[in-house]
């Protein structure tokens, strides 16, 4: 049998000028590596310099803030529960202004419209020709943080207005995709006390947030500096941490981060253990939970 000539030994590569390929699973070069380091540390000098800022206006609610930056920099929506009065509007506008994000608030109300959400068309007249055209006037949902305030007090018809957005960060209307800016995160805020006149949250729009998170009273010391705050003249003054480009930048330093197999087995499996009527479901789970986490949870 003659032989094939153009079979590939391994002394070619010997003989290419061209440098072997690297192995993709040996692992970053070194100075990747020291990128990687440098870029963690550079998140974590962020967080500090952020809660800095939002101390000069908020006091406690340390657990709170710390969820809001893990969402922040997790790509992640929040729902704030909590009593009227405990600076959840104060800490969403706050975290805005320190991050130089642009900031709009909705109060929901039971005559709120989608179209009072994300924008409507209009005819406008061209002044030249005298042609009639439709143009997309934005609503306030085009901002980087979106403070939805009270979001279930309106209808579900105008709270899936946000789903979309949530979702995919863009809005459909009229047929045209109008993106979000980047970065994008709303932040909604629920009463729990009043009930009357609410609309509880659908269970697919609850999905879309990561956090929610319970707002407590405070401390007994840190209401009383509240007291000493709110009565004083002072006004603090905040600085600009960082800008919406440092921002996506770190929000992908948190996408590089390694998992470890055996932490993410263990996401899985107490994913899995909330599903009612599956094996080796506690008994608790079958008579107290009526529906199990996702994938996506």
């Amino acid at each position: 049998m003659q032989e094939n000539s153009d079979a590939y030994t391994p002394e070619d590569d010997y003989l290419n000028d061209e440098p072997p390929m690297s192995d993709p699973e040996s692992g970053p070069e070194p100075a990747a590596e020291g990128d990687d380091v440098a870029a963690v540390q550079k998140l974590h000098d962020s967080y500090q310099k952020i809660s800095e800022q939002l101390s000069k206006v908020i006091v406690g609610q340390r657990a709170v803030i710390d969820d809001l930056l893990v969402a922040l920099f997790c790509k992640g929506h929040t729902l704030l529960v909590g009593v009227p009065g405990l600076a959840k509007t104060l800490m969403i506008s706050t975290l805005s202004r320190a991050l130089s994000l642009s900031f709009n608030r909705i109060q929901f109300t039971p005559d709120l419209m989608p179209a009072d959400i994300t924008g409507t068309e209009v005819i406008q007249e061209d002044k030249s020709t005298g042609e009639r055209k439709f143009k997309f006037l934005k609503g306030p949902i085009f901002a980087n943080v979106i403070l939805a305030d009270e979001i279930n007090r309106t209808p579900p018809k105008t709270q899936a207005a946000l789903l979309e957005a949530m979702q995919e960060h863009q809005a459909t209307i009229g047929g045209e995709r109008y993106p979000m800016p980047d970065p994008f995160f709303v932040l909604a805020t629920q009463n729990p006390i009043e009930q009357e006149g609410t609309y509880p949250l659908p269970e697919a729009q609850l999905d879309r947030f990561m956090f929610n998170i319970l707002v407590d009273y405070p401390e007994e010391d840190e209401e009383l500096q509240i007291v000493k705050l709110t009565t004083s003249n002072l006004v603090a003054e905040l600085d600009t941490v960082l800008s919406s480009e440092e921002i996506l930048n770190l929000q992908e330093i948190v996408r590089r981060v390694p998992i470890a197999d055996h932490v993410a087995s263990y996401a899985i499996k107490l994913a899995r253990m909330t599903r009612v009527g599956k094996a080796d479901v506690p008994d608790f789970v079958d008579e107290w939970v009526s529906w199990g986490a996702g994938p996506r949870a």
